[in-house]
This record gives structure tokens, C-alpha cells and sequence, in this order.
């Protein structure tokens, strides 16, 4: 009977640990977050470089317009 007591001992609380969702919830958020930064990021990277390529569009073509008032 002992034996089966002690083998209980050692079960009992991995099987509670297994009912507790509270760490797997934790690292689903973290991951999700984690996946949402990365979104932002990519997002973010793929705007500035738009920007970056229209304001220098902009730039040349200002630059390369003529200053001489036509009389």
C-alpha cells in the first residue's frame, strides 16, 4: 500500500499542474504580442520606405524644375 501512496505523492501534483492553464495563457499572449510587434514592424518598415521613395521623387523633381521666370 505504501508504494501505491508514494507513486500517488509524485502524480498528484504534475496531474494538477497539467489542469493549470495559467502558464499556457501567459505564453499564448506573449506570443501573440510578440507576433503583433512583428506586424507593426514590417508595417512600419514598408511605410517609411514608401515615404522615404515619394519625398524623394518630390525632391528630384523639385530640384530639376527651373528657377528663370519666363518674361
Amino acid at each position: 500500500m505504501t508504494m501505491f501512496a508514494n507513486i500517488r505523492a509524485v502524480i498528484s501534483p504534475i496531474q494538477s499542474a497539467t489542469k493549470d492553464r495559467k502558464g499556457i495563457t501567459a505564453l499564448e499572449y506573449g506570443l501573440a504580442a510578440a507576433l503583433v510587434a512583428l506586424v507593426i514592424i514590417g508595417g512600419a518598415r514598408t511605410f517609411g520606405t514608401n515615404v522615404s521613395t515619394l519625398f524623394t521623387g518630390i525632391g528630384t523633381t523639385v530640384g530639376t524644375t527651373s528657377t528663370t521666370i519666363p518674361q
